[in-house]
């Protein structure tokens, strides 16, 4: 079961009967959505919502003649989404199951849709394998915490977490299937980690990021500016710093944070990847644990100024600004992850958080660039865009 199958199924004579100005369904293929609320506000006029009324839209909205409609209706149909319809196609080939529960209620699972296409209905949107979402918006859709907990016997998120995880017994496999398939908290809360006095060192606001680290960067730039030749090279290193931050945050991400087919199967390392980063996937929507504590990074950082100094040995001023260069891009980096997950964005940016939060609700082994997808393009792990939404 997905979260999006939580989500009400209507008869399609249900969606019909709801054509007035007090309650106006619309579907698109085999979703509902309710647009009541946009029937005073659509640009042209009212009477032509009503007019499509418990109707399929998918063709209005394509049609050059009348009006090809812009990528914001498709936004506004988004926020409106409220259901599915089950249109006698996909009612007859529940009635010819052996296993309707994969069919009905909708969405489908993975198998429900090979009966599905084997029966005509070939559009769909896709419920992705490993993470059983189908789109960016069931990451916030709210779960029923006793239902998840009584459906996959994984974590209950009424309870402190860590010990869960520590005490679970869970195999690696079970554990790294259910910690990439995302729950969200009631209220976009933040669920019990420790439940105790440590549960306030778990949680960061964004603030607080640059409020820690913008002060010691300015600092370590204007000091290595001495021991530098011009004020040009030590721009020139501090670029560079930015830039391998990039090819840093890159391999962190794929490398340390998805250490998945490689992590040992012990609970030591299921707790430690859990609290790493899988507790971001299984809680993608937390606003308070998007970005990492201080003290974390202050351990993840050392060993990286000892590095800099390591490979820029013949001048300490040359390795800082390489050093505060890189710090600087994890500011950057933090502030991005919160931003694609929390905020309405520019156009670029709008662009990198559909990217991200793919990772997120369709292919977490791949799309492991954050700020950028360029290494994602050199190491051949860009992530493929989603097929249409439209059934």
């Amino acid at each position: 079961m997905s979260p999006s199958r939580t989500l009400p199924t209507f008869l399609q004579a249900e969606v019909a009967g709801h054509n007035t100005a007090k309650s106006c369904y619309v579907t698109m293929g085999n979703r509902v959505f309710d647009v009541t609320d946009f029937i005073d506000s659509h640009p042209g006029g009212g009477e032509l919502v009503l007019e499509y009324g418990g109707k399929d839209i998918s063709e209005i909205l394509k049609d050059e003649a009348s009006h090809k409609h812009s990528e914001a209706a498709y936004e506004v149909l988004d926020d409106s989404f409220v259901g599915f319809v089950a249109t006698p196609k996909v009612i007859d080939t529940a009635v010819k199951s052996i296993h309707p529960e994969q069919i009905l209620p909708l969405a489908p699972t993975r198998e429900g849709w090979e009966q599905l296409e084997e029966n005509g209905v070939s559009e769909k949107v896709p419920v992705y394998a490993t993470t059983g979402l189908s789109s960016a918006e069931d990451l916030s859709k709210e779960t029923d915490l006793v239902d998840d907990y009584k459906t996959y016997k994984f974590l209950d998120l009424n309870k402190p977490l860590l010990m869960q995880v520590w005490f679970g017994g869970f195999s690696k496999d079970f554990y790294l299937e259910q910690v990439h398939r995302p729950r969200h908290y009631k209220g976009g809360e933040s669920a019990p980690l420790f439940g105790n006095f440590l549960e306030p060192l778990s949680k960061t606001p964004w603030w607080v990021i640059p409020v820690v680290w913008l002060p010691p960067v300015s600092y370590g730039t204007y000091i290595a500016r001495a021991g530098c030749s011009s004020m040009g090279e030590e721009i020139a290193y501090w670029f560079l710093g930015l830039f391998l931050w990039t090819l840093v945050e890159y391999i962190l991400h794929r490398f340390l944070f998805h250490l998945d087919s490689f992590l040992p199967n012990n609970r030591v390392a299921i707790t430690l990847h859990f609290l790493l980063h899988g507790i971001h996937h299984y809680l993608p929507m937390d606003k308070l644990r998007l970005v990492m504590p201080p003290t974390l990074f202050l351990a993840l950082a050392t060993p990286f100024w000892k590095l800099a100094h390591f490979v820029f040995y013949w001048n300490w001023s040359v390795a800082t600004a390489v050093f505060c260069g890189g710090i600087f891009g994890y500011i950057c980096y933090d502030l991005t992850h919160y931003f694609l997950h929390h905020r309405t964005l520019p156009s670029y940016w709008r662009e990198l958080k559909k990217y991200h939060l793919q990772h997120h609700f369709m292919d977490y082994e791949n799309g492991f660039g954050v700020t950028s997808r360029f290494w994602d393009v050199i190491f051949g792990t860009q992530l493929t865009p989603p097929p249409t939404k439209t059934l």
